[in-house]
């Protein structure tokens, strides 16, 4: 991993976003967001010819970096503002985070293995991001630290969680793909009553499974 942000990156950040531009990012915020993360920060160093691609990629404990289309899309669609409160459920490589903090939104994020958990919680500050780091499983979300005004979920899960249902405030949203394990379909939910629900879909995705419990 280098934390050495150099024009080269800078360049090649700068043709990511372009392409985010053509396959239909249209929020600025977010298009900015991405143009100033150093995503060759969350990969090892010898694949920094890969951090700028348009894909996912392979990092530690079986998990992926997510592909930045989908990061910069599930981001549009949550809709952040300044300030506004965030779960993220699933930290995996810090990515995601960073680009809600780049946001100015109040990040709170969840990881269920430690590995990941220690790596994001050491790697973020020194890029100048601070949220607030949990370890545990992303089912149950932050209850103690709720409600959010917003949550993203960041791997497939087989249904939507009730107990993140209820963590989002009268007018939050959540945005989290559902469905099997090779393919799911992301949702954008918005709570508009205490029992009342509005499911927008917005095209199908593959993501690592969302699973329960924590690994050491």
């Amino acid at each position: 991993m280098s934390l050495i942000d150099t024009p080269r990156h800078q360049g090649m950040r700068k043709k990511l976003v372009e392409g985010l531009k053509i396959k239909g990012i249209r929020d600025e915020k977010v298009l900015e967001a991405i143009s100033r993360v150093p995503r060759h920060a969350f990969m090892d160093s010898s694949f920094v010819g890969f951090a700028y691609r348009d894909q996912a990629f392979p990092i530690a404990a079986g998990q992926t970096i997510s592909q930045p289309y989908t990061v910069a899309f599930q981001t549009q669609l949550l809709d952040v503002f300044p300030l506004c409160k965030v779960l993220e459920v699933g930290t995996g490589s810090g990515y995601q985070a960073a680009v809600l903090c780049e946001l100015k939104a109040k990040v709170y994020t969840i990881e269920r293995q430690r590995e990941l958990y220690v790596s994001a919680q050491q790697l973020l500050p020194g890029l100048g991001y601070q949220p607030a780091f949990f370890l545990g499983d992303g089912y149950k979300g932050l209850p103690t630290y709720g409600p959010f005004d917003r949550i993203l979920v960041t791997a497939g899960a087989p249904y939507v969680p009730e107990e993140l249902l209820g963590q989002l405030v009268i007018g939050g949203k959540m945005v989290i793909p559902v469905g099997k394990t090779d393919s799911q379909e992301m949702l954008l939910i918005t709570r508009i009553g205490e029992d009342e629900y509005v499911t927008e879909k917005h095209g199908s995705f593959v993501f690592v499974p969302l699973l329960k419990g924590t690994v050491n």
